[in-house]
Order: structure tokens, then sequence, then C-alpha cells
């Protein structure tokens, strides 16, 4: 079994998606592109696919950058350059850079891949696995691609199993007994159960599994249809759904979990409510995401930076935190932290509060300042005595405050108080 894993990682691609700006996320997407974002006190959502890969054995991967690439393109030369040719390594950063055309920016996700397939085909991998760049979960690619082998699948999709009328969002497959998919629906309003689960719909995580040979074909016969949305989920799969084998691999199979996780878990951060949320879970005692697993470790950039520090110790001015998180470089001098996620670098004044709070890097939260349920973005400056979390119609009127009650604050909205 060993070798045919380690042929079968070996002779794969990853190929991430990393294009997407990600506007539901509002002004946190103003500089960066989703990928980049940061997430859970170190790393960057992209790592999370990235690390996957890695972890399941495959050593070729390219990352298709596209809207404001800059941060995301810095933190993968910091982070992942650690591949080596002469190991049959390779990590290409891939932005679009008209190599087809030059009027054309990538136009969907097919056209993503198309327009490095001279890159794709210079390495020679046997199969290619297209993956989305901007979700949070652990899964072993190895055990899809094993499955879309011994399937004899053109093409195997990535599925979640979820409520039916949630799945209103998602690419949802209708699927016979065997998993194999027979009908591919982008979005629909009344998404189809599952056969012996009619509550239950199968929708598309954005992961696909092609014999790269296979890929490269329905790309060019894709870039030669007029009126083509150059996209996986509208063109190509629909295509081979109806004229191939396309199969259906459930995540509940591929998924990791460590011995505190009971759940499969995944998750598309892309709102500001699902951002603050999935942060803040984390700092639950036993939360649904372990990223403390040895066993499937998240790489990233890992900043050499002093430990984290907490000053004073007296009454309303005491150095404290509970149930939270706080990366290195951090100072919380007399602040009180409870149930809050810091990155790295932050300074936290004395008699500030913290409570429900995302603070992302190098972040200066100024004496006194009162907040609660807020997203903070990169080296914001926060002025003394700000009181966020009490009064919602002052908050909105200053901030971008969510459908859920969680303000989004940015130095920008700051200079305007």
């Amino acid at each position: 079994m060993e070798t045919s894993r380690h042929s079968l990682s070996r002779d794969t691609m990853a190929y991430v998606l990393a294009g997407g700006r990600g506007s539901r996320l509002n002004e946190l997407t103003d500089r960066r592109a989703k990928p980049a974002v940061f997430f859970g006190g170190k790393t960057r959502i992209i790592d999370f696919a990235l690390s996957n890969a890695l972890n399941s054995g495959i050593r070729r991967i390219g990352v298709a950058t596209q809207y404001k690439a800059h941060s995301l393109i810095r933190h993968l030369q910091r982070g992942w350059n650690f591949f080596r040719p002469e190991r049959n390594e390779s990590f290409d950063i891939l932005p679009a850079s008209q190599r087809v055309s030059e009027t054309q920016w990538y136009e969907g996700t097919a056209d993503a891949v198309y327009q490095n397939i001279d890159i794709i085909e210079s390495y020679g991998p046997k199969y290619m696995i297209i993956l989305a760049g901007d979700h949070i979960y652990k899964m072993d690619y190895e055990i899809m691609l094993r499955e879309h082998v011994d399937s004899g699948a053109d093409v195997t999709i990535g599925c979640l199993e979820v409520p039916r009328m949630e799945a209103t969002g998602f690419g949802v497959m209708h699927v016979d007994k065997t998993n194999r998919i027979t009908d591919f629906v982008e979005k629909p309003a009344d998404p189809p159960g599952m056969p012996g689960k009619p509550d239950i719909a199968l929708a598309s995580m954005g992961i696909y599994v092609f014999r790269t040979d296979l890929l490269m074909e329905q790309l060019r016969r894709d870039a030669e249809e007029k009126g083509s949305n150059r996209d996986f989920g509208k063109d190509i799969v629909p295509w081979l759904v109806k004229n191939g084998h396309a199969q259906a691999h459930s995540f509940s199979k591929s998924c990791v979990r460590s011995t505190f996780e009971d759940e499969p878990y995944w998750r598309d951060v892309g709102t500001i409510d699902a951002y603050w949320e999935a942060n803040i879970d984390l700092t639950d005692v036993t939360p649904e995401l372990d990223i403390y697993d040895v066993e499937w470790p998240i790489w990233t950039y890992a900043e050499i930076k002093p430990p984290a520090k907490f000053v004073h110790d007296e009454e309303g001015r005491r150095g404290s935190a509970i149930s939270s998180l706080v990366a290195g470089d951090c100072i919380i001098s007399g602040s009180a932290l409870r149930r809050s996620l810091l990155f790295t670098g932050v300074r936290a004044n004395s008699f500030s509060a913290l409570d429900e709070a995302v603070v992302l890097p190098d972040c200066h939260i100024g004496r006194h300042a009162r907040l609660s349920k807020v997203v903070i973005d990169r080296g914001v400056d926060i002025p003394e005595g700000l009181v966020v979390g009490e009064d919602p119609v002052l908050d909105a009127k200053r901030f971008r405050r969510s459908d859920g009650g969680v303000c989004l604050i940015t130095q920008e909205m700051i200079d305007k108080l």
C-alpha cells in the first residue's frame, strides 16, 4: 500500500485557485485576496489547502493568483519556498500574466488552469487535483486520488453532505447508489436530495481530480466553445457529467480528524460573521477544529518574534487572558482579554478590555478602550477610550456592523472619527 500511496501522490500536481477577492469580507479584502486573509492567530486561509497537499504527499504545487495578489505572493515566497527541484518538487506562483492573450486576465476557474497548460505539461504529472484556496479544513487528498483511480472516473469531485436547503449557494450533485454523478446543478433553488437521505444534499467543495491528459483535452475543448464561462462548475463538470463519467467523493471519507475532533470540519469563512465565528471558536476548551494536531500540521510562514508578554498586576490593570489565543510579540500591558484571538505584534494597553475580539497583526489598543465582538484589521491604532460593541446604532454609523452584530474596524474608519 505504501508504494502505491507514494506513487499516486508523487505523480500528482495540486493546483490551487487563489485569485478570488472574497467581496463579502468587505474591507478585509480591500488590500488582499481572500486566500491571503489571516486566520487562527498565525496562519492565512490558503495555508490549509497547501498544508493538506503537502501532508498528503504531493510535492508539485501551483498557485494561480489574480486579485490584489501582492500580500498573498509575499506570504507564499516567505513561507512556502522550501520545495527543491532536485527532489522532483516544485512550487509555482502563477499570476494572470497575459501569457495566452495580451488582453486577458483569468476569465474563470478553468481558464486559470488553461493559461498555464505549458507549465503543467513541462512537469508531466499523471494526475491533477484542483483546489479552492479559500476554505478551512483538513483533508487527505491521497484517499480521494485512490478512489478516483479505482473508479475509473473522468473527474472525481469532493463533496460535503449538507442540509438540503442550505445547499442553494453550492454546486449540487445528484448521484446514484454507486456515487456516480447523474446531474450537476450550480446553485439550485430546490437542491436534489441524496439516495436514502432526502433531507441531505451533496454540495461541491470545489475540489476536482482529473487525469492530466484528460483535463488538458477538456480545457482545450472548452477554450474553443463560444459562450463558455471557462469555469469548472459551470462548464467542464456539467459537460463530463453528461458525456463522461463523473464520480462524487464524500469529504467524510478523507477528512483528517484528531482524537479531539468529532465531526468533519469544513468552513467557508467568506462573510464577516463566519470569519469571526470560526476564529473565536478556536478559543473553546475543545474546539471543533484542532490546530494543535501534530499529525497533520498546518504549515505557514513562521516569523521570528519574541514570546507574548503579560505585565501589571493591580486591580483594574492586570495583564490577563482567559479562553484566548495570543500569538508571539504581543504585549498585554494591564489589559484584560476574554475569549479573544490576537495575531502577532499586538499591543494592548492598560485598563483596556477585549471581549470576543479577533485582532489582526500589529494593532495598537489604546488605554481604557472597551471592544467586544469585533474584527480589527491589520495595523489599526485604536484610540484611547474607544467603546465598540455596546451601542449597536452608534457602531453601525462608525464601523462596518454585520447582520450578526460583529463590527469590522479598519484604520480608515478610525481616521474618520
